[in-house]
C-alpha cells in the first residue's frame, strides 16, 4: 500500500474533497494542494477557534505561539499556560481529536521562551491491503512539539523563530505489506513571525501579522527515496482592527489570509488520468525551498487557479470589563481547493488567574451534503502566571 493510500485511509487529509460544492458540474477542475501531517493546520485553540480561526495579527495570548511566534513577546503577564481539546470530524467518527499544550514565559520585557504540544490521535483503524485483505489494527497519532524565541524590537515591532519536531506514526511503525515495510515518519521544521502593534494607549488601532510556517524538509513513511511527501509550509498574513470604547468595552475585527507553499499536483482529464506520465513523479522530485517560491506560479490552469488556493478568514471579538467575550467568525476556501466553508462562534470568560474558552462551528448542509466539520468544537482551560494582575490571557490585551 502507498503511503499516499495510508493516509487518506487514516483520515489526515481533513476531507478536503468531501464537501457538496464538489460535483461534476463544477465549471473549474477540482485539484486540492495536500500535504502529509495536516493536522499542524488544525486551528489548536478555542479563541481562535471562534473566530473563524484567525490569529496572525490577534492580540497575543498563551496560544500565541501556534500562530505567530512575533507577538508572544507581546503579552502582558510574566507567563501563561493554556491547553484545548477539540473533538475532530465528530460528525463522522468519535474518537478522533485533537489536543494542544502551550505555555510563554517572558524573562523581561522584551524577550519571551514559548513552548507548546500538538497532539493529533487518528482512533483505531483497521489497514487492508489492494486486494482488501486486513491486515491489522492501529491506532494512528501524530503530534508536533515546539520550541520559539520572540523578541520585541521596539515597542511596536516583534520578531520569532520556532523549531518543530514533527512525528507521524500512521500505521504501527514496522509493518510490511507486499514486501514494503511501512516506518514512523518524521521530520523538522522552523516558523518565523513578524508582529506589528500599531494600538496607541487607550487601546484603539490596527495591528498587522506576517508568518512564514512549517518550512522544513519532506516526511517518509518507507525507505524508498522518491516517496516522500510535502508538509504544510504555510504563509500567513494578518491584521485585526480594535476598538476600546471605554474600560469595559472593546470590540476587535480580524482578517488572515493563507496560502500553502506546497507545490500544486499536477491535472489529470476526464478520466482521472495524467497526460504526461512523468507527472507523478516530477512533483514528487521538486525541491523542498523550490516549492516555497514555485507555489505562486506552477498551478496547471495559472494565475486563476494560483488566487483560488489562498483561504480566507474573518472574525470578531467582544470582551465586557475584561472577563466576558463573544466571539463570532467565517472561514472561506474555494470550492476546487477543499470547498471548506463554516462559521464559528465562541465565548470566553475569565477570573483571577483561570480562563475558559469555548467555540463551535455551526452545522451547514444536510445529508450526504451535510459539512463533515459541523458541530466541531474546541475547549480551552488558561492560567495566568502573573496571578490575575491582567486580562492577557484570555482577552490577549492587556493594555
Amino acid at each position: 500500500m502507498r503511503p499516499t493510500a495510508l493516509k487518506l485511509t487514516a483520515g489526515i487529509l481533513l476531507i478536503c474533497v468531501t464537501f457538496s460544492g464538489l460535483q461534476a458540474q463544477d465549471i473549474k477542475p477540482i485539484n486540492v494542494v495536500t500535504t502529509a501531517v495536516p493536522f499542524l493546520r488544525i486551528s489548536p485553540d478555542a479563541r481562535a477557534g471562534g473566530m473563524g480561526d484567525i490569529g496572525v495579527a490577534t492580540a497575543p495570548d498563551a496560544s500565541a505561539g501556534f500562530w505567530n511566534i512575533g507577538k508572544v513577546a507581546f503579552n502582558e503577564s510574566k507567563g501563561g499556560i493554556a491547553a484545548t481539546y477539540t473533538p475532530w470530524l465528530k460528525d463522522l467518527v468519535n474518537d478522533v481529536y485533537l489536543a494542544s499544550l502551550a505555555g510563554y514565559y517572558k524573562f523581561n520585557d522584551n524577550e519571551a521562551l514559548n513552548l507548546s504540544l500538538r497532539y493529533f490521535s487518528l482512533g483505531n483503524i483497521e489497514f487492508t491491503d489492494g486486494s482488501g485483505q486486513s491486515w491489522g489494527a492501529a491506532k494512528p497519532r501524530e503530534f508536533g512539539v515546539d520550541l520559539g524565541y520572540s523578541r520585541r524590537l521596539s515597542s511596536r515591532v516583534g520578531l520569532g523563530v520556532a523549531l518543530r519536531y514533527i512525528n507521524s506514526n500512521l500505521t504501527g511503525g514496522g509493518t510490511t505489506v507486499s514486501g514494503v515495510t511501512y516506518k514512523v515518519g518524521s521530520s523538522v521544521a522552523g516558523d518565523i513571525g513578524f508582529y506589528y502593534d500599531g494600538k496607541n494607549a487607550a487601546g484603539n488601532g490596527w495591528a498587522f501579522g506576517a508568518t512564514l510556517t512549517n518550512l522544513g524538509g519532506k516526511i517518509s513513511y518507507t525507505d524508498n527515496a522518491d516517496m516522500k511527501d510535502f508538509i504544510p509550509a504555510n504563509l500567513g498574513l494578518g491584521t485585526a482592527w480594535t476598538k476600546s470604547f471605554n474600560d469595559q468595552n472593546k470590540l476587535t475585527f480580524g482578517l488572515d489570509v493563507n496560502k500553502l507553499l506546497v507545490p500544486t499536483p499536477p491535472a489529470t482529464d476526464a478520466q482521472g488520468n495524467f497526460p504526461d506520465p512523468n507527472a507523478v513523479a516530477n512533483y514528487r522530485k521538486k525541491s523542498v525551498v523550490g516549492s516555497w517560491f514555485s507555489s505562486f506560479g506552477d498551478a496547471p490552469d495559472g494565475f486563476s487557479e494560483e488566487i483560488r488556493e489562498f483561504q480566507v478568514s474573518v472574525g470578531a471579538e467582544y470582551w465586557y470589563n475584561n472577563q466576558f467575550a463573544l466571539r463570532a467568525g467565517y472561514f472561506w476556501e474555494d470550492k476546487t481547493k477543499g470547498n471548506r466553508r463554516y462559521f464559528t462562534t465562541g465565548v470566553g470568560i475569565k477570573y483571577n488567574v483561570f480562563g475558559l474558552n469555548f467555540s463551535y462551528l455551526l452545522p451547514s448542509g444536510s445529508g450526504v451534503s451535510r459539512n463533515p466539520l459541523s458541530n466541531t468544537l474546541r475547549f480551552s482551560v488558561l492560567f495566568d502566571l502573573d496571578g490575575g494582575s491582567n486580562a492577557s490571557t484570555t482577552s490577549g490585551d492587556g493594555k
